[in-house]
């Protein structure tokens, strides 16, 4: 037995986005067969990005895979994005539309006017209480709300939203992926609702923007604003659009994406 180095090709690509250095960076790798479990979690910790993702090209379209630092997840939106983007400018596939195969079902993105749009399930959620939310965040939430994965905290105003300072290590021990934190947008914001993210339970303190999170916030908010189509801002350092509009049990979330690296690395496997 011995070892070798493969070489990958890999794009940085910000998601979400219009111009580098905003949105939400994801690494995209794409694969002619998979590599092992092992290996995708080695390259998604050292990229050490929000979502490191992994594509096969299939019969019907591609096989999608999705890794944190620490964990491989079941839906991110940002790297679906990404990855789209990366085989539609990137690697010149021809049409409109890309079908993936994900442990979410799947997934559809089509190549539109000013960007991408994508096909997502709707995340349901019920009314819950837990007091260590706001005791982890710090501030007094108004509605608190489970969904499959997360917490989605609903808050007074924008306003608390921008001054948040959670306890990341006391998020990180409750039961959940996360927590999402919204509250309805300021008028000068033009926009319909903002939020932020906090993930540190999987290597992620802040995430800059989070698709899946809008699948959470976009049925909630669809409800109390009583509109279909509605324009969401995630307010952190980097910060992004999404837009999204809610059909029965699916959420259409909408961004551009912008490529700032194109590179090569090189990854061990043993050979006989």
């Amino acid at each position: 037995m011995s070892i070798r180095l493969t070489r990958l090709p890999i794009y940085q690509v910000d998601a979400f986005a219009d111009a580098v250095f905003t949105g939400n960076p994801a690494a995209i790798v794409p694969l002619d067969a998979w590599l092992t479990d092992e290996i995708m979690q080695k390259i998604a910790m050292e990229n050490q990005l929000s979502e490191t993702a992994f594509f096969v090209r299939t019969e019907s379209g591609f096989d999608l895979r999705w890794f944190t630092p620490v964990f491989e997840v079941d839906l991110c939106g940002h790297a679906t994005l990404a990855a789209a983007h990366v085989i539609f400018s990137e690697l010149g596939t021809a049409g409109e539309e890309i079908v993936f195969e994900t442990r979410s079902g799947v997934l559809k993105v089509e190549n539109v006017s000013g960007g991408y749009r994508m096909d997502c399930p709707v995340d349901e959620i019920s009314v819950v209480s837990d007091d260590q939310v706001s005791s982890a965040l710090g501030i007094s939430v108004v509605e608190l709300y489970r969904g499959k994965d997360d917490f989605l905290a609903v808050v007074a105003n924008e306003g608390e939203v921008r001054a948040l300072t959670p306890d990341f290590r006391r998020l990180a021990e409750l039961d959940a992926r996360g927590v999402i934190v919204t509250a309805r947008a300021d008028a000068a914001d033009n926009c319909d609702f903002v939020s932020r993210c906090f993930f540190p339970k999987y290597g992620i303190d802040e995430d800059p923007v989070t698709g899946s999170a809008h699948t959470t916030m976009a049925p909630y908010w669809s409800g109390e604003l009583g509109r279909r189509k509605l324009r969401a801002l995630q307010i952190s350092l980097r910060g992004g659009q999404v837009g999204c509009e809610v059909v029965g049990s699916r959420v259409a979330l909408s961004g551009s994406a912008v490529t700032f690296l194109r590179g090569e690395i090189e990854v061990p496997h043993t050979v006989s």
